[in-house]
């Protein structure tokens, strides 16, 4: 099977708009599971999915208890012979400051040139929504499934999916599947479909670092006392050098580095390196010497600032010196680099760098491990079919610099190939003001779900792939 079902095109063309409301109701609901009063809008969202799930002919769905933030399951299992494929997705979203870079409020999604603009149309509401009504487009013609399928779609995953790893050992036998399919990566560069091989892991950190009880009058005090804000700045300055390599003793000791065909894989995508650099709007490039663009983004481990702040802040002077400052600090990880180990390795790295006058804490946020799908299994190349078939381009293989903890702990837990065949353009804005999913990659993305089933419904995973 090669093209997609014509009744079930059919059906898609009809539905097109109550898919479309359907989607911007989804959007409105500010499911943010990094702000505690934003747990009601997470509850609400898990109730939507539920009723979606229950109205269009999944079984068993059911909003379950994490001890944050639920996850949805719900499935389907009466496709005899057939594979049974679990498919993940996320439903919460991040917060949505700087607010006043929004064009519109986050929560008022709107079709305009082509695309889906709000918080969450790409990352990863959007993904969820095209799951759900695809299941619905092939229970609509068919009154079932090519194959079996098993919704897990989680509540906190743009907040380190701190509750996910219990709830899967808790629910391992009711998540037993053949191959896992997640859809929360996008395509290259150029809107070009993809497959992502690999993600990153990731360490997420922070520093305290604290003088006096109170903020001191810096002209009597000055020269005698340590400023921490200063003590943090050269914190922060012994982490990396001037050409990108993290300082932290150990750190690279784990890395396993690029063979050949993975590098040959990278350099053959299509990468403008100056588009790129016009799209993010930056007048340079900066990294880690002796790796290309493509390496560094998904094949090398980074450290970054991602936030930092003490003392004054307002307008006009207030001369102090400020009783504390602070910063975030994360660190993306590669295989095989170990979160728990390298938290160890960076805060007794911070505190050996710590100047005396100050006490510093170091404090760990979040982590998850980086993980990486064979590109030869047959559901890789089942779905590389189904993308080529439907979106008219053979896909590309990708490595993302981001992180999604769940794919390694369905790996390791579970023991099972996960597949990341997400959708979403890479101008999708996503973790920042005026996010956006391109209609075309919603609707297409769609059908290549639909076909994707069939395919694996038809040959299973034994055959599929070598056709």
């Amino acid at each position: 099977m090669t093209a997609l079902d014509p009744a079930v095109e059919a059906n898609l063309q009809a539905t097109r708009e109550q898919r479309r409301a359907s989607y911007l109701d989804f959007l409105r609901i500010p499911s943010i599971s990094a702000l505690p009063e934003h747990a009601g809008d997470i509850r609400r969202a898990a109730d939507w999915i539920v009723a979606e799930l229950s109205r269009i002919g999944v079984e068993h769905a059911e909003v379950s208890e994490t001890g944050g933030h639920p996850v949805v399951y719900g499935d389907w299992l009466h496709a005899k012979g057939a594979p049974t494929v679990l498919v993940y997705c996320h439903y919460d979203v991040q917060p949505v400051d700087p607010i006043e870079l929004w064009e519109t409020a986050p929560f008022e999604p709107f079709i305009r040139d082509g695309r889906v603009v709000g918080r969450g149309a790409a990352d990863d509401k959007g993904q969820l929504h095209m799951h759900l009504r695809a299941a619905e487009a092939l229970f609509a013609t068919r009154g079932r499934l090519p194959v079996n399928l098993k919704f897990v779609f989680e509540g906190e995953e743009e907040s380190s999916s701190e509750h996910l790893d219990a709830w899967l050992e808790a629910n391992r036998d009711r998540l037993a599947a053949d191959v896992v399919v997640i859809s929360d990566t996008g395509f290259f560069e150029g809107n070009i479909p993809a497959i992502t091989e690999s993600l990153r892991g990731i360490l997420y950190t922070q520093i305290d670092v604290t003088g006096a009880p109170a903020d001191l009058h810096s002209g009597s005090y000055g020269g005698n006392v340590e400023n921490p804000a200063n003590a943090l700045a050269r914190i922060i300055s012994e982490l990396k050098d001037r050409d990108g390599v993290v300082r932290v003793p150990g750190f690279y000791d784990d890395v396993v580095p690029l063979d050949a065909a993975a590098r040959a894989r990278l350099a053959a995508l299509p990468f403008d390196e100056p588009a790129y650099l016009d799209r993010i709007g930056v007048p340079a490039l900066a990294g880690e010497q002796g790796y290309s663009v493509l390496e560094r983004e998904g094949a090398r481990p980074t450290l970054d600032v991602n936030g930092i702040w003490g003392g004054f802040q307002g307008d006009g002077a207030k001369t102090i010196i400020p009783s504390h400052a602070h910063a975030k600090v994360s660190m993306r990880l590669v295989a095989n680099q170990d979160p728990d180990k390298l938290f160890l390795q960076f805060r007794d790295h911070v505190l050996q760098v710590v100047p005396p006058g100050v006490r510093v804490e170091v404090t760990r946020l979040g982590a998850g491990r980086p993980s990486a799908t064979p590109v030869d299994h047959p559901a890789v190349r089942a779905a590389g079919h189904a993308l080529e078939a439907t979106f008219g381009h053979a896909p590309v293989f990708i490595r993302s610099g981001g992180s999604i903890p769940v794919a390694e702990m369905l790996e390791r837990q579970l023991g099972l190939t996960v597949v990341l065949m997400g959708f979403t353009n890479p101008d999708d804005n996503a973790h920042a003001p005026n996010e956006s999913m391109v209609l075309a990659n919603y609707e297409t993305g769609i059908r290549t779900i639909c076909l994707l089933w069939d395919m694996l419904g038809e040959h299973g995973l034994g055959e599929l792939g070598g056709a």
